[in-house]
């Protein structure tokens, strides 16, 4: 109060300094008027032998004239006056009144950009690694559901090779694409799809790298192609000596990444790394719409890292700033789950998301009609936020920081969500709440242990940063 009572005064002292000059340019303007006019007046009021050219009378007729004026002059002063205390007056009030809307105007624009939601939250983290020990239910994942998973690798063509045109994800009929979903011992598409006669569908690795990848059993990694992002660097500060030397960080580029990232002083040392990160070149990149190719690295990591027992995915527009076994700790040992993702920070239905997507042009209408309609008429229905018996706490997720035990439900959940995403639109969000809830309808006996954590947490973990590119393809 006492801030805004000097400010107040000050503001008040200068409306009356700006009357004041406004009355004393007034006064001037009057007096020249007066001047004038008593200088021209004999000439006008008349001539040579007038009674008005009299001394004495023009002596009675100036002072009336004279005094007339004065007291107009003098009205007027009290106007200007008597308008400048108003003024005065009235300004703290006036002040107050605009301070108090510019506050609630202020306040209310908080409330819609920027909600508790969007910020980062303490988490409860163990103090340290130096005693953490995996959970004997996880030593073996003895505490889900076992069954043995495979995957196709070749296609038959056998309707002519003149009509076949080879997929990284295959041609998997609606036929598969429902007996995909069952936790049971058998053979899906999980992309890296080929067949004979037929060069390879994308996705091309050195051997080198993979030798490198097949001995990583706890990996963290990101993927960033078509120049799309900026290298986002992992904080050392808070990763452990323990992660840093028992955790493979791995970023997959295509060439034309690497060499933006070369021209902005990030080259990759003798050993293939740029600060933690090992640089794995990705050749022959799959897809023609360039936001699916990174979705390859994002849900197929338990095929690109065979002997992984644990994966962290971030997405190259977020930063790496805890520790990764502190995050296995907290977000797997801890809840007993074996796939963890975070609510989205303000949407939680999967028919918002759409339409905010739409709105953003980063889907077509066609594209997003053609999924949502198959979802609902399959038993997806809008989310429900008072429904006690949803079977997740939000079915829109903030999908740029995955934690997975790479366990066979896990495994068979990233392969169903990645298919949905070559088969419809490359924004898995749409995609995720109806490939968990189709896979729980169909294993009511083998559930998937999964965990959605705050967003404020995961930006406590991965802080986000934006993206280099805006979305140039849409689908």
């Amino acid at each position: 109060m006492r801030l805004l009572d000097s400010e107040n005064l000050k503001s008040s002292h200068q409306t009356s300094c700006f009357i004041a000059k406004i009355l004393d340019q007034e006064t001037n303007n009057t007096m020249t008027f007066v001047k004038q006019n008593s200088e021209l007046l004999p000439e006008r009021i008349g001539g040579p032998g007038s009674i008005f050219d009299s001394p004495g009378y023009f002596r009675v007729a100036s002072r009336g004239r004279r005094f007339r004026r004065f007291i107009k002059m003098k009205f007027s002063h009290s106007v200007f006056v008597l308008a400048a205390l108003v003024l005065i007056y009235f300004a703290p009030y006036g002040f107050k009144a605009f301070f108090h809307v510019t506050q609630e105007a202020q306040q209310e624009s908080s409330n819609v950009v920027k909600p508790p939601e969007y910020r980062s939250c303490k988490i409860d983290f163990l103090e340290s690694v130096n005693d953490l020990v995996e959970p004997k239910d996880f030593t073996d994942f003895r505490n889900f559901t076992q069954f043995s998973l495979d995957y196709i690798d070749k296609e038959d063509v056998s309707f002519g090779t003149n009509m076949y045109k080879p997929r990284f994800g295959g041609h998997q009929t609606l036929q598969e694409r429902e007996k995909s979903f069952y936790a049971k011992d058998h053979t899906l598409h999980c992309g890296f799809v080929n067949a004979p006669g037929f060069s390879s569908t994308g996705f091309d690795l050195d051997e080198k790298d993979k030798t490198f990848m097949s001995t990583c059993k706890i990996v963290v990694y990101s993927a960033i192609f078509g120049s799309f992002d900026f290298l986002r660097k992992p904080a050392k500060n808070k990763i452990s000596d323990f992660s840093l030397k028992n955790i493979c960080f791995v970023l997959f580029v295509d060439e034309k990444s690497l060499s933006t990232l070369s021209t902005e002083g990030n080259n990759p040392d003798d050993g293939g790394y740029i600060d933690l990160w090992r640089i794995v070149i990705v050749r022959n990149l799959p897809f023609d719409n360039m936001p699916k190719n990174p979705k390859v690295a994002k849900f197929l990591g338990h095929r690109l890292f065979p002997s992984a027992r644990y994966s962290i995915w971030i997405d190259s527009k977020v930063r790496l700033e805890a520790d990764p076994m502190l995050m296995i700790e907290r977000f797997l040992w801890r809840t007993g789950s074996e796939y963890a993702i975070s609510n989205h920070y303000v949407r939680h239905c999967v028919w918002e998301e759409a339409a905010r997507n739409l709105f953003l042009k980063k889907v077509t209408a066609t594209a997003v009609d053609e999924q949502l309609k198959m979802y609902q008429s399959d038993g997806l229905t809008k989310f429900n936020p008072s429904n006690p018996n949803n079977l997740l706490p939000s079915y829109n997720p903030e999908s740029c920081l995955i934690i997975r035990a790479h366990t066979p439900m896990s495994n068979l959940y990233s392969c169903v969500w990645f298919n949905e995403v070559v088969r419809f639109t490359n924004r898995d969000q749409l995609s995720y709440a109806y490939a968990y809830v189709k896979l729980r309808r169909m294993n009511p006996n083998s559930p998937l242990y999964l965990y959605m954590f705050k967003d404020c947490e995961r930006r406590s973990m991965a802080k986000p940063l934006g993206h280099r590119l805006p979305h140039a393809v849409v689908i």
